[in-house]
């Protein structure tokens, strides 16, 4: 008795789907660890907040600079190829990195993020566009999902792991010939490599089936530019991502703080998992009440939520304002994925431009830490969270207004 082998469409979304996951990990790993840069540059370089924070400025950039280009990019030579050389340039992102951490060079280090960022930004845009929609469309949903968690792992992971080496050497001289804060980026570096010719090497899988003319796409740019509730999306997605970056990456330097935990710089880096964690395990029971409950609705209440946490821990401190800062995560959780769905155009055709839009409102990461460490070295930092606090009433201010607008759904992670 013969048995039938799985059909080609199957076996390409399955093979897909597993070299995915190391995109998604990794990606998640990475922009963990940068997070951890700042607290360290600020206790090893003497930085103040607003130079600290060019970290999350440079690392964040290349969503506005490079999102055009890099979208045309992926149409003329397909999605495969545009991950492996997303990967490539993450390669040489993380060798700058290794440069940079052993020559101390700040400027370096800038560059290195950005070059690492702009690797990412083809990531996000090739990866999560062809996972959707290579294989049934049915589960599509379910595939995203399981992805952001393999993602949200690697940010659970990275401050865990890299906080050992960008935080716990501090004032150790190792006497080695590359310090502790390189190792990350090794590790990452190798990593990479590994899965770009993993990539390379099924750079046919798809075909010519995900090549299309970016004529086809630039006609719909004055229809999309004049979609108000994906322009208000996009704005709630600045101030999404540059909530989430600031508190996430300013948590280490807020739980050292003497009014709050003061705690050692290795543990204050350790608890920025629990940060993500909370986002981690809310996008999985997110992903289950966005089934029963009005989008829009859950939104705007885990925005308040998180205004109020945010707001209690710049003003309360102790062990109060730490556990409020950490349990923001929880919050953030449903807020990306949610306030893509809402903001896409109902058109399929507008949806690659409408993608690259919501994609570009990623630089609110490099935006709104900038200006929160400016006014953490004016009024303090406790004080300044009440930014990224007021952040969360622009994103329940969007939800409001689209709560009608879109019932119970499935949100793609």
């Amino acid at each position: 008795m013969t048995t039938s082998s799985p059909d080609p469409e199957a076996r390409t979304s399955k093979t897909l789907f597993e070299l995915s996951i190391g995109v998604f990990f990794l990606g998640g790993f990475l922009t963990s660890i940068v997070g951890l840069l700042v607290p360290r540059l600020t206790l090893t370089l003497g930085l103040d907040y607003t130079r600290a924070l060019l970290v999350q400025f440079a690392f964040h950039l290349s969503y506005l600079l490079f999102a055009f280009p890099i979208a045309l990019a992926i149409l003329r030579i397909g999605y495969m190829r545009a991950i492996v050389a997303g990967l490539a340039v993450m390669v040489a992102g993380c060798l700058a990195l290794i440069a940079s951490a052993e020559w101390r060079s700040f400027a370096l280090v800038l560059l290195a993020l950005l070059t690492l960022s702009t690797g990412i930004t083809f990531l996000q845009m090739a990866a999560n566009t062809v996972v959707t929609v290579v294989g049934p469309s049915r589960r599509a949903a379910a595939r995203l999902t399981l992805l952001q968690g393999f993602n949200a792992l690697g940010t659970v992971l990275g401050p865990l792991i890299g906080a050992v080496f960008l935080l716990g050497s501090i004032g150790i001289d190792r006497g080695g010939p590359v310090g502790d804060d390189a190792v990350p980026f090794i590790g990452g570096a190798v990593l990479l490599g590994i899965l770009a010719i993993a990539f390379h090497r099924q750079r046919n899988l798809l075909g010519k089936a995900a090549l299309s003319p970016a004529g086809a796409l630039l006609r719909h740019l004055p229809t999309v530019l004049h979609d108000r509730r994906l322009l208000a999306g996009t704005v709630a997605m600045f101030a999404y991502v540059g909530a989430e970056v600031a508190i996430g990456t300013l948590i280490p330097n807020y739980l050292m703080l003497p009014d709050i935990l003061r705690a050692t710089p290795l543990a204050a880096g350790q608890l920025v998992s629990l940060y993500w964690g909370g986002a981690m395990i809310g996008r999985f029971a997110g992903a289950f009440l966005l089934r029963r409950i009005d989008a829009g609705m859950l939104l705007a209440v885990a925005g308040l939520a998180a205004m109020a946490l945010a707001a209690v821990a710049s003003l309360a401190g102790g062990m109060t304002g730490a556990v409020a800062l950490l349990a923001v995560g929880l919050c953030n959780s449903i807020m990306y994925p949610t306030l893509y769905a809402l903001a896409l155009p109902e058109d399929d055709a507008q949806a690659p431009l409408a993608s690259m839009l919501l994609c570009m409102a990623v630089v609110g990461g490099a935006i709104v830490p900038l200006l929160t460490g400016v006014l953490a070295d004016r009024i303090g930092l406790e004080l300044a969270l009440l930014l990224p606090a007021s952040c969360y009433l622009v994103i329940a201010g969007f939800a409001v207004a689209n709560r009608t607008a879109a019932g119970p759904v499935t949100v793609p992670a």
